[in-house]
């Protein structure tokens, strides 16, 4: 049910502030997460829509899935400008529409962190990829600092209530690697989206499912 899934005061801070973190770096980061992306895409958590104009030509058409209805909305006037065909519907990442082996690239970006269970998440991203599909995620990750992943502890309850359910210190990367896929390029860096936001760890990369 996309109704749990409500925030409209967040969602509408997030699409001021998402011009910003761009601007901050972000657009760099859209543009090398979707380098790789082809064939048919399924986006889960697709925001306002600032991936769209990165999608490179290999790709066919992305199936763009985001429960908030504020975002969604902008998600579908973004759409319209995409370089690629792209549909905009209601969905969350742990009940994706499709069957089985319906999508040869799935994309994540800055959605694994706040899903209710990332296992599900993966699981489902799992199900509708083909054999040997592409994930692309780009994501909050746990430090790999001890100290400063003690400090991600501290302070993800208050984050994770400012920010749309957020979590910054969760071993993302190896959640995914637990759900089948098998890492083939990562990045971990700092980023910090806005002034005076502390910069926390996050990791971009690609993965393919390693399903028979």
């Amino acid at each position: 049910m996309t109704s749990d899934f409500q925030n409209p005061r967040f969602a509408q801070a997030y699409a001021r502030m998402s011009v910003l973190t761009d601007q901050r770096g972000a657009y760099e980061h859209r543009r090398r997460l979707l380098a790789g992306a082809e064939g048919r895409v399924i986006e889960i958590g697709a925001g306002n829509g600032r991936n769209f104009p990165h999608y490179p030509k290999a790709v066919t058409e992305v199936v763009a899935v985001e429960p908030d209805d504020t975002l969604r909305g902008l998600a579908t006037a973004a759409a319209r400008s995409a370089p690629v065909p792209v549909s905009v519907m209601a969905g969350h990442a742990e009940a994706l529409p499709g069957p089985e082996n319906d999508f040869d690239t799935a994309v994540v970006s800055l959605v694994l962190c706040s899903v209710p269970s990332q296992q599900r998440a993966l699981a489902e991203i799992a199900r509708v990829l083909v054999p040997g599909g592409r994930l692309c995620f780009y994501e909050h990750v746990r430090s790999a600092n001890p100290l400063f992943a003690l400090l991600e502890d501290a302070i993800t309850p208050a984050w994770r209530r400012a920010a749309g359910g957020c979590h910054p210190n969760r071993d993302t990367l190896r959640a995914i690697e637990r759900a089948g896929f098998e890492v083939t390029e990562s990045d971990r860096f700092t980023f910090s989206p806005q002034p005076l936001v502390p910069r926390t760890a996050h990791i971009l990369g690609h993965a393919r499912t390693t399903k028979p």
